[in-house]
């Protein structure tokens, strides 16, 4: 299959933008099932640039249905080195108003369930480093492209993510609030702790649809949350044209590429050569054939 250096994880609505050309459909199978769709890759300023739509088209999935882990799996056998993030998200600050965008640096992860949360069980233990579970490289480039698509964006912010598919209760809200939290989602957990595992350059451009249920001004609902996503379609198509752009002339200075290096705690001698297998395109490099 084709290599893909830059992916894109979000709505279905997002790679309908009239420059992607010469596009295609994959359906890839992982050891961890199936991904939320098939991947469209298309060519967008002369690069080919996979696009997943994180919750199937029609959104049939809930946040805990997510099948994160062959989501990441899938695009990384692609070639995937960069996955930008595209979602939805509520404020928890008066200042990080409806229609602006936060490129978060952090993250609370206050979810519930078993999502599929690491690669690396069942033989292979592997402990990797999380203090910036954002490349920081990457997110500085979405933050600027960003703000050239005309956007205003906010650069940083904990994000914490919650179980979903309901809302937060007022007491929940409050109390992420006063832990000095500034969004609220449902998909980055472990979606970025993944990315990480396979050594991805991670970022997320959330945009903000309302104030969470902590504001006294409205009332939080699927519709209003749609709505204003929506509203920030072309704009999100924007910045993932200029973002693709610019990813290109990167140069991969960041520790993403080697979040592997130090983590493996397994000793190689008791690791069995199935487990290798089904984990190889995840490191393939430190355990060459």
């Amino acid at each position: 299959m084709e290599a893909v250096h830059v992916a894109v994880i979000g709505g279905s609505g997002l790679y309908g933008m009239p420059e992607l050309t010469n596009i295609s459909e994959h359906r890839i199978d992982t050891p961890f099932g199936a991904p939320s769709d098939a991947i469209i890759i298309g060519t967008l300023h002369h690069q080919r640039v996979a696009f997943l739509p994180r919750h199937a088209r029609g959104h049939l999935l809930t946040p805990t249905e997510v099948p994160y882990r062959a989501n990441i799996y899938a695009l990384k056998t692609l070639g995937v080195t960069h996955l930008l993030s595209i979602s939805a998200c509520g404020s928890l600050r008066e200042d990080y108003a409806p229609g602006q965008i936060v490129i978060p640096d952090q993250i609370y992860d206050n979810t519930r369930l078993d999502r599929g949360r690491s690669f690396f069980e069942h033989g292979l233990v592997a402990h990797v480093g999380m203090a910036d579970p954002f490349c920081q490289e990457t997110s500085a480039l979405l933050a600027d492209v960003t703000a050239e698509a005309g956007g205003v964006v906010h650069r940083g912010g904990s994000l914490v993510v919650i179980e979903g598919p309901r809302f937060s209760t007022k007491s929940e809200s409050n109390v992420y609030r006063q832990l000095g939290l500034s969004i609220i989602g449902m998909t980055a957990a472990p979606e970025a702790f993944l990315a990480r595992e396979a050594e991805m350059c991670y970022a997320t451009m959330a945009h903000i649809t309302d104030y969470d249920v902590w504001h006294t001004g409205e009332t939080v609902n699927a519709d209003l949350v749609f709505a204003r996503f929506a509203a920030n379609l072309k704009l999100a198509q924007k910045v993932i044209a200029l973002a693709v752009e610019r990813i290109a002339t990167l140069p991969r200075a960041c520790e993403c590429n080697q979040a592997l290096a130090t983590a493996f705690t397994t000793h190689r001698d008791h690791i069995a050569p199935d487990v290798v297998n089904r984990l190889r395109p995840l490191i393939s490099k430190y355990f060459p054939e």
